[in-house]
C-alpha cells in the first residue's frame, strides 16, 4: 500500500522519523509550537528497536529510508527525533537532502546548566545501552558537564516498555523494579537526562513514582531548535489544515502499530495511517 501525498491546498509539512513511538514527545512539542502545519510521522518498525541493529546497517538504511520518504511525501524540513538515527545519519542526509534537517541529542547541557543553578554535583543519564557507550555522549559531557559527576545507565528495556505503555499495558511494576535499584544507587543524583526520544512517553510515571526526581529531555530544546529553522525558511504565517491539526502516520513493517493513533487522538490530531514501501 502506497504512502499518503499532499493535495496542492495542504500546508506545509514536516517529516519527522523514528524507529517507533519515540519521536512522538518531539512531535507533541512541536505541535505545541506550530499549530498550522501538516505533519508526517514516519516509524522503521520492520527495524525496531534500533538496539538490536549494526550501527554499520542502520546508517545505510536509515540514509536510504529517509531519502526515499522526502522524495515521496515532498516534506519541507525532517527530523530525525531519534538519537541512534541523529549520532548515524544526520552529517549523511543533510549532504544528500535539499530540505533542512534537524537532528536530536541527550539534553547534557540543559542537565549541567540546572545542575549549576540548583548548586548539584552531579545527575543521571537514562539512555539506550548504545548511546551511552558511544563516543557523542562522552563528547558532550566532556564539552559540556565536565565539572559534575554523570552516572549512566544504559536500560534495554525503557523503549519497549515506552511502546507497551502507550498501547495502554500497565508497565508500572516492570518500571520500578528496573530502575529503583540504580537510583537507590546515587541517592544523591536527583536530575535523571531522558536521554531517548522513547522515555519521555513514560514521564507521567517517572513523575509519579520518583516525585522528588527532575527529569529532563531533550524535546523542547529539539523542537525550539526546528521552530528556529522553520521560521528562517517560512517567514509569513501558514494556514491551518481545513479541520484542524493533521499527522499521518506511516511504517515499515507488516502490522499496523498499536496505540499510536489513540494517542495521538488525546491531543485532538486528526490523522491517517498508512504503511510505507521500503527504499
Amino acid at each position: 500500500m502506497g504512502s499518503t501525498t499532499h493535495d496542492a491546498h495542504q500546508p506545509p509539512s514536516i517529516l519527522i522519523f523514528d524507529s517507533g513511538a519515540g519521536g512522538l514527545s518531539i512531535l507533541q512539542e512541536m505541535r505545541r509550537k506550530l499549530t498550522g502545519e501538516h505533519f508526517d510521522y514516519l516509524m522503521d518498525t520492520a527495524f525496531f528497536p534500533y538496539g538490536n541493529q549494526r550501527d554499520s546497517v542502520l546508517e545505510k538504511r536509515i540514509v536510504e529510508l529517509c531519502v526515499t520518504a522526502v522524495a515521496k511525501l515532498k516534506p519541507d524540513m525532517l527530523i530525525l527525533a531519534c538519537n541512534t538515527a541523529s549520532t548515524l545519519a544526520l552529517p549523511h542526509l543533510r549532504a544528500a537532502l535539499e530540505i533542512p534537517v534537524v537532528g536530536v541529542v541527550p539534553a547534557i547541557r540543559v542537565a549541567a546548566g540546572y545542575c549549576d543553578l540548583n548548586g548539584l554535583s552531579e545527575f543521571g543519564l537514562l539512555a539506550t545501552p548504545a548511546t551511552v557507550q558511544r563516543s557523542y555522549t562522552d563528547q558532550l559531557i566532556e564539552d559540556f558537564a565536565s565539572h559534575v559527576t554523570v552516572h549512566r545507565f544504559g536500560s534495554p528495556i525503557l523503549v519497549s516498555l515506552a511502546e507497551r505503555h502507550i498501547a495502554g499495558e500497565n508497565v508500572v511494576p516492570m518500571l520500578s523494579e528496573h530502575l529503583q535499584p540504580w537510583l537507590d544507587q546515587h541517592p544523591d543524583m536527583k536530575t535523571i537526562v531522558l536521554g531517548c526520544t522513547h522515555y519521555p512517553l513514560l514521564r507521567e510515571l517517572f513523575e509519579s513514582l520518583w516525585p522528588q526526581h527532575t527529569w529532563i529531555d531533550s524535546g523542547e530544546a529539539v523542537a525550539r531548535q526546528a521552530q528556529k529553522v522553520w521560521r528562517q525558511a517560512h517567514t509569513e504565517p501558514t494556514p491551518s489544515a481545513v479541520g484542524g491539526p493533521t499527522t499521518h502516520l506511516h511504517w515499515t513493517g507488516l502490522d499496523e502499530p498499536s496505540g499510536i493513533r489513540a494517542y495521538l487522538s488525546e491531543f485532538g490530531e486528526q490523522t491517517q495511517i498508512a504503511s510505507f514501501s521500503e527504499p
